[in-house]
């Protein structure tokens, strides 16, 4: 079993993206996701891409999908692809962008992963759902296929981690429960067949309800015989 971990780091500037990743190398992180949606400016984005040989994710989430980023849907596809251009590793891109094809294809022909996200801030869809959603994510072209959920009662988590371990076998899939009570989901989803779970890399940098940090779940794994 191979757990891997991706830290969500919020820089508000690049200075501040360098240093967060450099702690997030430090606190071994399998991946590191860039949230450029806190960025004051979008210059620079090389100088982050090529700051580190841990793979970068980047993520430009929109004030609509309860990100930062509150300019155009054309800029913020600009920066999106700025950041293909200038390295990054993965790109994320929300299921509900407009012409998402089109900006699938660009970051494939540029060499990089897409990662075709879908987040549910109420609640936790059911496994229909949740395939249905999974099957157009994968015709559009992802190659990390992300499914965020919000937990409204504990069996919630039941129902993610299920659906994690059944599709895992045919996408590559990062899917949990945010809030406290999708804890347990954000910690197991790896341990099920995901891809990576997101963790925050301290206390008061939290990306999302219920994130846990990477030194909570690496002594968490570590008590439960897991690493």
């Amino acid at each position: 079993m191979t757990i891997k971990i991706c830290v969500s780091v919020p820089p508000r500037t690049v200075s501040e993206a360098l240093d967060l990743i450099q702690k997030a190398e430090s606190q071994r992180a399998d991946f590191i996701e860039v949230r450029l949606d806190g960025l004051n400016k979008h210059n620079q984005l090389v100088d982050i891409a090529n700051c580190s040989n841990t793979p970068l994710i980047a993520t430009n989430r929109s004030t609509k999908c309860q990100g930062k980023f509150s300019g155009s849907e054309a800029q913020r596809k600009k920066i999106l692809l700025e950041a293909a251009e200038k390295g990054f590793d993965y790109v994320d891109v929300e299921l509900s962008t407009p012409k998402l094809k089109g900006i699938i294809n660009n970051l494939c022909e540029i060499g990089v992963k897409p990662v075709i996200s879908f987040h549910d801030f109420d609640e936790t869809p059911s496994t229909s759902q949740l395939n249905g959603i999974l099957k157009r994510q994968i015709e559009r072209g992802a190659d990390v296929c992300k499914i965020v959920t919000t937990a409204k009662l504990v069996e919630d988590n039941l129902t993610v981690l299920n659906f994690v371990s059944k599709v895992c076998k045919t996408a590559r899939i990062v899917c949990f429960s945010m809030g406290e009570l999708g804890k347990p989901s954000r910690l197991l989803s790896p341990v099920f067949g995901g891809f990576f779970t997101i963790a925050a890399l301290e206390d008061e940098r939290k990306t999302a309800p219920g994130q846990l940090t990477i030194q909570e779940m690496r002594m968490t794994y570590k008590a439960l015989g897991l690493i």
